[in-house]
């Protein structure tokens, strides 16, 4: 089942700020494995497929470091089409001396890096979801050690070749202020608890584990960052139709919270500050 297509609502393309341009397109590239879809002096559009964009890299004017503590960013997450992927580039990681971490979550298998910048980015294939185990509307998720070596061995003789063009955005995870009100937010949205961590919550369309991961671990009441310093400019969410894009956009005004019309899209904020853009696929 394809979480990341109609009639799901889904993740899209993630926009960061980074201090250095050239470096983290070369990070990007070559150790990530992105293909440049478009190319500015202060901005970057990465791409798997060489159409669709999954990544936005911007070096504002006048950037600064990115900031501890606060809300924004925990980690963008790229799904892989296949477990071979996930042990191809683990191979790969392992040429270049890549430090990673990895983990198994019951229903997905990840790695974990950072960029340059230090903007988390999770790499990661998902278990068949017929294998995923429910119960009273809860998937069971955990974090348990990555069977690296089963991995690495599903993989034979394939060898890291860049991002497959199956590659989507899987899932964004971001540091909040206060769990309650973001949840009340992206219930609004369309999205749904499906798994309950400490100081964490997983929402989710259409039963998949996970669109969007939404945690306090940078402490409750995390102040947003700074404007023009690194990390989350924004990030996209794919509505199957103008009708539930609309009625998205109607349940969030009703809240309170103000919904921007830009062009055929929509610009969003939640509590914590962190931008969205709202489209249909």
């Amino acid at each position: 089942m394809n979480f990341h297509t109609a009639p799901h609502i889904y993740t899209g393309e993630v926009h960061l700020n980074v201090l250095d341009l050239e470096r983290s397109v070369q990070f990007y590239k070559e150790v990530i494995g992105f293909k440049v879809l478009e190319a500015a002096a202060d901005k970057v559009v990465l791409t798997a497929d060489g159409k669709t964009p999954l990544l936005i890299i911007e070096q504002p004017e006048h950037v600064t470091p990115k900031e501890a503590h606060k809300a924004g960013l925990y980690h963008f997450a790229l799904l892989l089409p296949k477990r071979a992927d996930l042990g191809a580039i683990i191979k790969h990681f392992i040429q270049h001396q890549v430090r990673i971490g990895a983990s198994d979550h019951l229903v997905s298998e990840a790695l974990y890096l950072s960029d340059p910048d230090g903007n988390g980015i999770e790499i990661y294939i998902d278990r068949d979801p017929a294998v995923w185990s429910w119960d009273a509307g809860k998937v069971a998720m955990s974090t348990d050690p990555l069977d690296g070596d089963s991995v690495v061995a599903e993989s034979g003789n394939q060898m890291w070749d860049g991002l497959p063009a199956g590659t989507v955005m899987g899932h964004v995870h971001l540091h909040v202020a206060h769990l309650p009100e973001t949840e009340t937010f992206y219930n609004a949205l369309g999205f749904e608890v499906v798994t309950n961590y400490p100081q964490a919550l997983f929402m989710s369309n259409g039963k998949y584990h996970h669109h969007i991961g939404l945690n306090t671990w940078n402490g409750v009441g995390a102040s947003r960052p700074t404007e023009g310093s690194v990390g989350l400019q924004s990030f996209a969410l794919v509505y199957p139709t103008e009708a539930v894009l609309g009625e998205a956009i109607a349940k969030v005004e009703a809240l309170g919270v103000k919904v921007v019309a830009s062009g055929s899209e929509f610009l969003v904020e939640d509590p914590s500050g962190n931008r969205i853009v709202l489209r249909v696929g």
